[in-house]
């Protein structure tokens, strides 16, 4: 397993090959770079995102309606302290996550990431359950999100047609995801600070209204922790309700608190992936502390858990959301309309993600032959082209609004796609144990890879664990006494057993085995990865230096694309 550490490039390459002098030297490193990826192996996709984009990604992609909505109904349920402890464990737990996946992905950044890696070091059926599951879960979050924007849009006016929306996003999505990945980067780089600014601005808002800068002149500080309290009845009553209301609070930061997969699934177009994913993977943690658990506390802040307009915080909807009411309640004006515009902007860059990530992992179920072949073709831009076409059928989804309560068809797919989450976390952690157990068969030290996950693979089992009790218990509701209905049963499950299927399916069907730790393909496309990483003679930008050279003119040598700047 020596070549599995070596950082040279493989003998076919000329060590001398990424070096070029002549004038035009960066567009033909740019245009080498890819043929050196696809002359062994058989991802078609190209590296066009740079560092600036992708660390952008890393922290706006995971946030949309959740983190500014539905956080609201853990509140409803749980009360500020519930809501906060829940969120601050269960951000714990996916961060035990993170440094499960960052440690796998920049050390093989390939495309459909973790689901491959799950087919080649653990199991393929598990890879086939993995990828079609993290398909289905994206691909249904695209409707999700749509139907979203319709119900944000009526906080100014219900008389918009649903129609005309669904068909707006639909054509929106498809625009941005059919052309080359460096214009989806670069739509998410401008949306994405579309949301940092939103929760910076939601953030002053709670700092300064709580000191009594608010219409009333209220100085309420932390008044609602202990009227009405910290900790809410929810279902039963006394010590068991407000322990089931701090379940029901943990269960809504599973849907919200998100992150590591979506900055696992550019590994395959990523510029530098080892450099600039592992800074990406970096920031997930403080991206926790600060978005989803600082979001936890300025909620319980500012509204009290039996505030009666809370009861829309479920639904999706711009009047349901904490921050809204809270202004609403303060007499404060325009700042809930500028909120309610980042905040459409933020639910739209959430479909925007899913809808790549959706196409990227059919693309990769179909390079591991788990997915008709016919996905894994592409346009000449790199783009999945009939991968992309699949995808896009799932936001006509979001016609059901037409017929259907447009809140209602929001609260399905939330908690249809909410077991399917846990399943993703779940076959994370489980892969990243068989490829320790690997890395330790084969004699190759951890600690010479990209990104070395500290307190492994402790923080691996632990979140594996986390994440099968979740999963098993966070529809718990239907079987209490008197709550049985067969729909809550099969939102709450339904994806659970169609994981279930798909392992056993497939297993049966080519019948495959577990791969022993000493057999376990490490060197796949690590070749190529580190021939693409040695062609590169300049050092890796910095995020901000990419982000002087955009805003004040300065020109670098080569530009994000590995393109010529001239």
């Amino acid at each position: 397993m020596a070549a599995a550490h070596d950082k040279s490039p493989p003998a076919s390459v000329p060590a001398d090959q990424g070096i070029v002098k002549d004038e035009k030297g960066d567009a033909m490193s740019g245009e080498m770079r890819e043929s050196l990826v696809e002359a062994t192996s058989d991802n078609q996709l190209f590296r066009h995102l740079g560092n600036r984009q992708i660390q952008l990604i890393a922290v706006g992609g995971s946030i949309g309606t959740a983190l500014f909505v539905s956080i609201g109904g853990g509140l409803a349920k749980g009360g500020p302290g519930s809501l906060l402890i829940g969120y601050t464990i269960y951000a714990i737990m996916v961060g035990f996550v993170n440094n499960s996946i960052a440690e796998m992905v920049t050390y093989m950044p390939i495309s459909g990431s973790f689901i491959r890696m799950a087919g080649r070091w653990v199991d393929e059926a598990l890879g086939f359950m993995a990828g079609w599951n993290f398909f289905l879960y994206e691909a249904c979050l695209i409707p999700f999100e749509i139907s979203a924007i319709n119900l944000v849009l009526g906080f100014w006016r219900d008389d918009i047609p649903p129609a005309a929306i669904c068909v707006g996003c639909i054509v929106l999505y498809a625009i941005i995801n059919i052309l080359a990945v460096q214009y989806f980067g670069e739509a998410e780089f401008w949306l994405s600070t579309g949301k940092i600014l939103l929760i910076c601005i939601l953030y002053m808002f709670t700092l300064v209204t709580m000191c009594g800068g608010n219409p009333q002149h209220d100085a309420f500080g932390f008044r609602y922790w202990s009227n009405p309290g910290s900790f809410a009845e929810y279902i039963g009553e006394g010590a068991l309700g407000r322990f089931q209301g701090f379940l029901g609070a943990t269960f809504s930061a599973g849907f919200t608190v998100v992150g590591p997969e979506y900055l696992a699934m550019v590994a395959g177009e990523a510029e530098r992936p080892r450099t600039y994913l592992k800074n990406g993977f970096k920031t997930v943690y403080w991206r926790f502390a600060v978005f989803f658990i600082g979001g936890a506390l300025c909620v319980g802040i500012i509204l009290p858990y039996n505030d009666s307009t809370l009861q829309n915080a479920d639904t999706g909807t711009a009047n349901g959301s904490p921050y809204v009411i809270a202004m609403q309640n303060l007499g404060v004006g325009v700042l809930p309309h500028i909120v309610n515009a980042l905040m459409v902007t933020s639910i739209f860059s959430a479909g925007n993600a899913y809808t790549y990530c959706a196409m990227r992992s059919l693309y990769g179920l179909a390079c591991d032959g788990q997915a008709p072949s016919i996905f894994k073709k592409t346009l000449k831009n790199g783009i999945p082209v009939y991968a992309f076409a699949l995808v896009m059928v799932f936001p006509f989804l979001s016609f059901l609004q037409v017929s259907n309560n447009t809140a209602q068809v929001v609260t399905w797919l939330a908690t249809l796609t909410q077991g399917s989450q846990m399943i993703n976390y779940i076959v994370m952690c489980l892969t990243y144990i068989f490829f320790y157990n690997a890395t330790k068969a084969q004699g190759i030290d951890r600690r010479t890879l990209p990104y070395f996950g500290y307190f492994q693979p402790y923080s691996a089992y632990i979140g594996l664990a986390w994440m099968i009790v979740i999963e098993g218990t966070f529809g718990y509701t239907v079987f209490l006494p008197g709550r049985w209905n067969v729909g809550d049963f099969f939102s709450y499950y339904t994806m659970a057993l169609v994981a279930f299927c798909t392992y056993t399916g497939w297993k049966i069907y080519r019948r495959t085995r577990f791969v022993p730790a000493a057999q376990a393909d490490l060197v796949w496309d690590k070749p190529a990865i580190d021939a693409y990483e040695a062609s590169y003679t300049d050092p890796p930008t910095r995020f901000r230096d990419e982000m002087k050279s955009m805003f004040l003119g300065k020109r670098r040598k080569q530009n994000y694309m590995g393109e010529d700047p001239n």
